[in-house]
């Protein structure tokens, strides 16, 4: 719990934003065209907790509301600024992780890698929840080897050999 919520407290003072606010600024910067709907189900929070917090995210000039495929339908989308502020949140997110492991011999680490893979593929147990799990990550430090990522992609029968 102390090291989550060293991270939790890290990527909060290095955005000036709420959890909310943090879990949607990783989101948008990973996946594009997310609803207001996609972004409360991987934050795992209200739609209205997500329409407030765009609102929030708006003022501060992090994000735009753009329209979806449906008009009625939001999209938020980064600004510069809320690019740069998610880049800032995910690297403070990262010097927690580095600072815990920094006293950790190389090969104490690959068996903590290894037993912490094991861990988030164990408490995996759908796309939606997967997303939930990952919603604070640097999805593109784990690449395709994300043991979260792996698990969805072993439950749905989808081999990642013919996807990449």
């Amino acid at each position: 719990m102390a090291l989550a919520d060293a991270q939790i407290e890290a990527v909060q003072k290095s955005s000036g934003v709420g959890t909310a606010g943090c879990a949607t600024l990783v989101a948008l910067g990973h996946y594009p065209n997310l609803t207001l709907r996609d972004i409360a189900t991987i934050a795992g929070l209200s739609h209205s907790v997500i329409v407030r917090t765009v609102e929030v995210l708006v003022s501060a000039g992090l994000v735009i509301k753009a329209s979806g495929k449906d008009k009625r339908e939001v999209t938020p989308q980064l600004t510069p600024e809320g690019q740069r502020i998610r880049e800032a949140l995910i690297n403070a997110r990262a010097a927690v992780l580095d600072k815990a492991l920094v006293n950790l011999s190389p090969q104490k680490q690959d068996v903590l890698h290894g037993l912490v893979s094991e861990m988030l593929e164990n408490l995996t147990i759908d796309r939606d929840q997967s997303d939930h799990l990952c919603r604070l990550c640097d999805e593109a430090a784990c690449g395709p080897d994300c043991p979260v990522e792996m698990k969805v992609q072993r439950m749905n029968g989808i081999d990642r050999g013919m996807n990449h």
